[in-house]
């Protein structure tokens, strides 16, 4: 079928074919709950402060709930809720509740605007672990609606492991619930245990006798989170629950950067989300965590818009529809050619223009050649290899001009001394000298580094990777920095050293002239 082109979203017509043939919600509700079931994600645990940082990002991203904790479970959670209800927050904020007077109160005293009361609903979980009737589940879950109703919030309610409840007993719970106030109701898998084409028909069976809006909320226990929530959209739901980077209880929840870009480009429905931002509300959300996103996590992940293989890469280079499903730039992202075996000399000639150096084609065959080979080895190509090569074919090239030439670096660490480093730096011909701690030695030196030029405050270490060269405790260092600048474009560089720490620094160096050349 044709290629759909439409403010840089390449599709395929099927996709748009099929949405003529169901009922498509106008408008999607997005509800973030990266603040409660992503603090549940196991070696996760958000301080009031953190939780404040990315409440407020994820206002700036424009999705319309955050869930922002259960204040019952203690005190800091209890501070760390009220505190992001008060913020001023264009959001609605939202708190998890058991259906029990402690939890509400705590909830409503936080002052939020809504409260997320749940209780199982499965048979398994009644005869496992509320040890319940379902006489005595539904009156307990109409009973806390209608008090929390009283106290003037809004209320949605989830009936935990929803897929694996009896239908007319789901459908009657919801029923009560609904009678008794709950403004939305949520329909969990929680243990990730649904198809896509099964989650259509629940929903389907639940729309024509419920008549707020419908939400879903799918754990990812078998991959199927994105791909059961996108089915509850196609049957009629009008909200679904996400968290950044995919984060949660064991597998974890579906990914809001990958809900949000497959309602948006797929579906073509209407979303608050300021896409641009997501990719910058990952990083943070990464940054704080400590979990790394993989590279080949989709839209937000390194990889996400890398091209390696000639094909792929002359294609992009062409027309970037060809090989990729919308601009990187609708999420923040950028566009990246590696080199590498797979590597096609459309690659090489762009890399070499990038870094000022012009090959004719015998040259560029060679250069690709020899490039191809380095991969061959498992090595990654950054540019400093790329123009040892073109030198090495070509002759002596134009020298690179260097901003910063590290004159004198010491560092100073121990069991029992805080590691501290000093550098001397010559910037434009300008001597600057400073200091700083770290967290080891090659903290210290990069952050003396920072410390020395204001130029670079912008300037992100986004990956830092040490090899050993040769083996032995004196085996040579090869360390490869990635920065990134605020347009999010990325300098990579490398230094080589027997002293890790010497190559840390030669490595920063050298990333940050490629910065100001890159600037020039």
């Amino acid at each position: 079928m044709v290629v759909q082109m439409q403010k840089n979203v390449f599709i395929s017509d099927y996709a748009r074919l099929v949405n003529r043939e169901i009922r498509l919600p106008k408008k999607v509700r997005i509800f973030d709950t990266t603040l409660r079931d992503g603090d549940q994600t196991p070696g996760v645990s958000f301080t009031p402060d953190q939780k404040m940082l990315i409440a407020r990002q994820l206002d700036r991203l424009g999705v319309d709930t955050i869930e922002a904790g259960t204040p019952v479970s203690s005190d800091g959670e209890r501070k760390a809720v009220a505190a992001i209800a008060k913020a001023g927050l264009k959001a609605e904020i939202c708190a998890l509740a058991r259906p029990l007077k402690e939890d509400v109160d705590a909830a409503i005293n936080c002052g939020v605007d809504c409260v997320h009361i749940f209780i199982s609903t499965s048979d398994l979980h009644l005869k496992h672990a509320l040890k319940m009737s379902r006489e005595q589940v539904v009156r307990q879950a109409v009973k806390f609606v209608e008090y929390a109703k009283d106290h003037g919030v809004k209320v949605e309610f989830s009936a935990m492991d929803a897929t694996r409840t009896d239908l007319e007993f789901l459908r009657e719970t919801y029923k009560a619930v609904i009678e008794a106030g709950a403004d939305r109701i949520n329909v969990p898998d929680t243990i990730g245990a649904i198809t896509p084409r099964a989650m259509y028909y629940l929903i389907s069976q639940l729309k024509p006798h419920i008549n707020v809006p419908i939400s879903v909320h799918c754990h990812d226990d078998l991959g199927l989170a994105v791909a059961n929530s996108l089915a509850a959209v196609e049957a009629g739901a009008q909200q679904v629950q996400v968290t950044v980077n995919g984060l949660g209880e064991r597998a974890g929840n579906a990914s809001l950067e990958e809900i949000v870009m497959a309602l948006k480009t797929l579906y073509g429905i209407k979303l608050r989300i300021k896409t641009e931002l997501l990719t910058e509300t990952s990083d943070l959300v990464e940054r704080i965590t400590g979990i790394s996103v993989p590279p080949n996590k989709a839209i937000v992940g390194d990889n996400a818009f890398a091209h390696v293989s000639g094909i792929h890469a002359h294609g992009v280079i062409e027309f970037p529809g060809t090989y990729e499903p919308f601009s990187p730039e609708l999420v923040g992202h950028h566009r990246r050619l590696e080199l590498g075996k797979l590597t096609g000399r459309h690659s090489v000639e762009k890399q070499l223009r990038s870094i000022g150096v012009k090959a004719n084609k015998r040259q560029l065959i060679e250069i690709t050649r020899q490039v191809k080979a380095l991969g061959d080895k498992g090595k990654q190509v950054t540019d400093a290899d790329l123009r040892v090569i073109a030198e090495s074919v070509i002759g002596a090239l134009p020298k690179e001009e260097k901003i910063v030439e590290l004159k004198e670096v010491t560092v100073t660490t121990g069991s029992t001394i805080t590691p501290t480093a000093s550098v001397r730096l010559s910037i434009r011909g300008e001597d600057r000298v400073s200091s700083a701690i770290g967290v080891g030695p090659v903290d210290a030196a990069i952050a003396a580094i920072r410390a020395a030029m204001g130029e670079i405050s912008k300037l992100r270490l986004k990956k830092y990777h040490l090899d050993a060269i040769t083996g032995g405790s004196d085996a040579l260092a090869e360390v490869t920095v990635e920065l990134e600048d605020e347009q999010g474009n990325l300098y990579r560089a490398k230094g080589v050293r027997e002293d890790v720490v010497l190559a840390s620094v030669e490595a920063m160096v050298n990333g940050i002239n490629r910065y100001f050349a890159g600037r020039k």
